[in-house]
Parts: structure tokens; sequence; C-alpha cells
């Protein structure tokens, strides 16, 4: 009987002209999104591939020079597009792909498309990632608000449970029949996402059919909550028209309210400063220190140096105190640099959390949060390269300030290095998080969407079981 429920509802759905173009319209635009999406995110990743080869070849050429210099001429260093990043672009487009590393200065992130888009070109840019966490619930709520209402409205449902077809079947053959019509929209799709990694993915391997696999799982799970709870509503509704309105509800409150909501929360609980603010606070900690983190002084560096190698002056002394003193430097600003740094990443990821907090009351922030940490597109991974971009760059810094020290004649700073240590000092080689890594970030929106799949099965079934029959 279950068989003839999925059955007869699979073929109505498919024989409904209202399902074939709105099926239609969502998947064009998702094939349309991950089709764009992907050709962006290779060309990006050849540009970076370019970009990347360009700046190390200024590097290598820069010509003689002190080695403090080279620190100061510096070098970009550009992040990588993570091979799942087509489908969920994230928090790329705000927090910049590239980044100068130079002496003495921790800068920010460069290349921010977001800065030069209109506000009307960030609404209106189109990812698969927003089709999926928007567009296809509404297409299950279209599909499913008279499931049942209907049948009960039409005056069919007492006749199907009269001629012995329990109330458990024809809720499990109706969730089936409408699960065959949407996978007529999603397979090919995830087929078209699972051809473009198998083609050529356009970034860095870090398991992009494990991220893709679990990704799949997710959306998954997030359509199935979505089905489950208009079968519920659809179990208590009286009509069909009010299945519909209260499920639209749900719907504008899931995707267009919560965000919102989450947004201004999280920034009122956890503030951050402006860039202004930060620039400034770091700045004038470098100028006098802060606590227990205060400038090194010239005189004092010089006279320890004297006493560790038990010398009476600085032209005795091994080694060269101005590359000492500025490596000094160097060890002051980073940590003045982790103190400010480490407190902004630090609200950033507490704002992540109010996000995923949240998701009790809207699925759509756990599925957002996971969909951009499997993309590799969310804002701990970011901090991630940015924290390797930073590690690099202090270990740049010491070679050149230590080159000086142990090469240069004492007190002078007219020595000059070549080619030779330019290239001896290796180009970043940045590893990617693993899954296991991005999964125990998540453990949260895991878990608040696995509840939400359990809570709208059981639901829909104790409506199921309560329902109305005329």
């Amino acid at each position: 009987m279950t068989r003839h429920i999925i059955r007869k509802e699979f073929s109505d759905l498919v024989r409904d002209g209202r399902f074939r173009w709105c099926s239609l319209l969502v998947g064009a635009l998702l094939l349309v999104s991950l089709g764009h999406g992907w050709v962006q995110a290779r060309q990006a990743q050849q540009e970076r591939a370019a970009a990347q080869a360009t700046a190390r070849d200024h590097w290598e050429s820069q010509g003689e020079k002190n080695p403090h210099s080279a620190a100061h001429y510096g070098v970009y260093v550009f992040k990588p597009r993570l091979a799942l990043s087509f489908v969920d672009e994230g928090v790329d487009p705000y927090t910049g792909t590239s980044v100068w590393l130079e002496a003495h200065r921790q800068n920010d992130f460069l290349l921010r498309p977001a800065q030069d888009a209109t506000a009307a070109q960030r609404i209106g840019a189109l990812t698969a990632a927003q089709v999926l966490q928007h567009l296809v619930p509404l297409l299950i709520i279209l599909l499913t608000f008279g499931a049942l209402a209907g049948e009960r409205e039409n005056g069919t449902l007492r006749q199907l449970l009269a001629t012995g077809v329990g109330r458990r079947e024809l809720a499990w053959g109706k969730a089936l029949g409408i699960s065959g019509a949407l996978a007529l929209l999603l397979v090919p799709a995830a087929a078209v996402g699972a051809a473009a990694l198998v083609v050529g993915s356009p970034g860095p391997a870090a398991s992009p059919f494990a991220r893709g696999t679990v990704l799949a799982v997710v959306y998954l799970g997030y359509f199935g909550a979505f089905l489950a709870l208009s079968l519920a509503v659809s179990a208590w509704a009286r009509s069909g028209r009010t299945a519909l309105v209260v499920l639209l509800a749900v719907w504008v409150v899931n995707g267009l309210v919560a965000p919102r909501v989450a947004v201004d929360l999280s920034k009122w609980l956890h503030p951050t400063p402006s860039a202004f603010e930060f620039a400034r606070t770091v700045e004038r900690e470098m100028a006098t220190g802060v606590e227990d983190i205060l400038p090194p002084d010239r005189a004092a560096s010089t006279e320890r140096l004297l006493r560790e190698y038990g010398v009476e002056s600085v032209d005795e002394l091994p080694v060269n105190d101005v590359g000492v003193y500025l490596q000094e430097s160097e060890e002051f600003g980073n940590r003045i640099f982790d103190r400010n740094y480490g407190a902004l990443w630090d609200a950033f990821e507490r704002q992540g959390a109010v996000h995923e907090a949240l998701a009790v009351i809207a699925p759509l922030l756990a599925v957002r949060t996971l969909s951009m940490a499997l993309a590799g597109t969310d804002v701990e991974q970011h901090r991630h390269f940015a924290t390797a971009a930073e590690e690099y760059r202090r270990d740049v810094m010491r070679r050149m300030n230590g080159d000086m020290a142990a090469n240069s004649p004492s007190g002078d700073f007219s020595y000059t290095a070549g080619r030779e240590l330019w290239e001896a000092t290796p180009p970043l080689s940045y590893a990617a998080p693993t899954l296991g890594w991005v999964l125990g970030n998540r453990a949260l929106s895991l878990l608040v969407l696995g509840g939400w799949l359990v809570g709208t099965i059981l639901a829909a079934a104790a409506r199921v079981r309560r329902a109305e029959v005329g």
C-alpha cells in the first residue's frame, strides 16, 4: 500500500505543471550558480597562482640590499580557494584574499570584492548555497503544504483511511513521493557538483570528496527537516490555505528574519572595534607598549650583548648589535599584534557562536555555518590561513635580521645581501585544515541540525497520529 501511495504522489507531482515550472526555475538557478561559481573559483585560483609566482619573482630579483631593507620590501601572499568554494563563497568577499608581509607590521588582507560592490550587487550575488538554503525549502513547502490538509479539505482523507491505509503509511508514502520528485531536481545538481570536482577542483585538495559527501548529508538533513515540518503543519492545519500561510511565515523567519537578528544580537553581545579604532590602538601600543609588554631599549640591548659575549665595546662583538635590536623590536611588535589580533579573532568567533546557538530557532543558521565550513570559506579557516601567513612573515623577518646580525660588521648598516639569501628563504607552504578539524569546530551546528531533523520527524509523527479526518 505504501508503494502505491508513493507512486501516486510522485506521479501527481510530476504531472503538475506548477511543479514542473517551479522545479525548472529552481533547477536552472542551481545549475547556473554552480557553473558560474566553479568558473569564478577556478579563474580566481589561476590568478592567485600567477600573482604568487610574480610576487616570488619580485622577491628573488630585488637585487642587492641590506637584509632589513629587504624585510621592509616585503612579499605578498595569497589565500588559496579550496575545492568546494564554488558552492559557497562564505566570508571571502569580505575578508580579502591577499596580504602584504613586511617588517614591524601585521597588515590587513586586501582585495575584498564586497568593498567595490554596490548594495544591489551584494544582495544580488547568487550562489548554489543560497539556492539550496532558501529556494529549495520554499519549493518543499509549496509541494507539501496540501499533502494532508488538502486531502482533509477535499474529503478524501476519511476515504483513504477507511480503505485500511494506516496514518503512518499514508504519511511515509506522501513524504517519499515528494522526496522522489525533489530528487529529479537535486540529483542532477549533485552530479554536476561531483563532476566539477572530478574535472578539476579549483583549489587545494583538503579532502574535497569527503567534504562534499558531508556537505550533501548536511543539506539532505536540512531538506528532511523542512519536509517533516511541512507534513506536521499540513496534518495540523484545518485547510491547505492555513498550512501554506503558517509554513510561509516559518520560511520568512528562517531565511530572512533570523539571520538579521543573529547579526545584530552577536554584534551587540560581542562588539568589535572599527577598523580605524583598531589601527589607532595598535599604533599607540606599538609606540608606548602596554602592561608588561614594553618596547626594547637600544642601549639596554647593547649592554646585554656586551655582557653576554664578555667584551668591552661594540666593535668587539661577534654579532651586529643593530640586527639583534631589530629582531627584538620585531618580537615586541609580535606580542602587541598577538594581543590585539587575538582579541579581535576571539570576538569574531564568539559572534559565530551566537549564530550557532540561535540555530535552535532557525535551522538555516546551522546549515549556513556548516556549508561555509565545509567549503573552506568561514571565519575560522580564514583565521587559520591568516595565522599561517603571519607565522611565515615572522620567519622571514627572523631570517633577514639573523643574516644581518651574523654577517654584518658590528654597528654597521651598510652590509648587503644578494639573490642567494632571497632564494634561500622558502615561499609560504600552506596546508588547509582537515575535515576532522572543521567538524570539530562546528559540533554545535551539527548537533542543532540533527536536533531539528529528529524533532520535526517526531512532531510530524505525533501530528499525523492525531490528525482529524474531517
